[in-house]
């Protein structure tokens, strides 16, 4: 039987190695686009798999998160990262509101398994400690990914953060209300 552990984890922990088995694939056939204020499930197919580059690449971002005063919380099985989340601390919105939930991701033969929902609440509480009271989210526009979000309540961002926007333009832009934690 798996025993999943979570916990916070160190800057000094995020290297490569710890990605060592961490698979992060995902064979997309459908995603959803706005298009003229209307949400639409289009055939967009592709294939992601992270590599060397990708690895390096959130090695770097989950460093600069820890070092500017966010979080990063990882779930392990035996000792092996199965999923991680990440949590920035830089607030924003026009109240100051939201904190960016900056990454989630499973590892691909985790998947379904409850992992995702827990780590999300595990980040939510990190979050709302933090001052948060709802987290932004801009999300993969992926039909699977998408109903992660909606399983765990998060809806459309009443505001959008165009910083964000500009980056991945494709994404969902999301947010969570954190005064209800799941």
């Amino acid at each position: 039987m798996e025993s999943i552990s979570y916990r916070e984890l160190k800057k000094s922990e995020i290297r490569i190695t710890l990605f060592a088995n961490f698979n992060r694939y995902q064979d997309v056939k459908k995603c959803w686009r706005n298009e003229n204020g209307e949400w639409i499930l289009k055939d967009i197919a592709f294939t992601e798999q992270w590599g060397s580059d990708e690895y390096k690449c959130l090695i770097k971002c989950l460093k600069n998160t820890i070092k500017t005063g966010g979080v990063v919380v990882g779930a392990f099985n035996n000792n092996e990262l199965v999923g991680f989340a990440s949590v920035e601390s830089q607030f924003f919105g026009s109240q100051k509101e939201y904190l960016q939930l900056s990454s989630i991701h499973i590892s691909y033969e985790n998947r379904s398994k409850g992992i995702g929902k827990k780590i999300f609440s595990l980040v939510c509480k990190k979050a709302e400690y933090m001052g948060a009271q709802s987290l932004y989210i801009s999300a993969h526009s992926s039909q699977e990914s998408q109903a992660f979000y909606k399983a765990m309540n998060c809806i459309e961002a009443v505001e959008y953060n165009t910083k964000l926007v500009d980056e991945e333009p494709c994404d969902c832009q999301l947010e969570y209300r954190l005064l209800k934690i799941i």
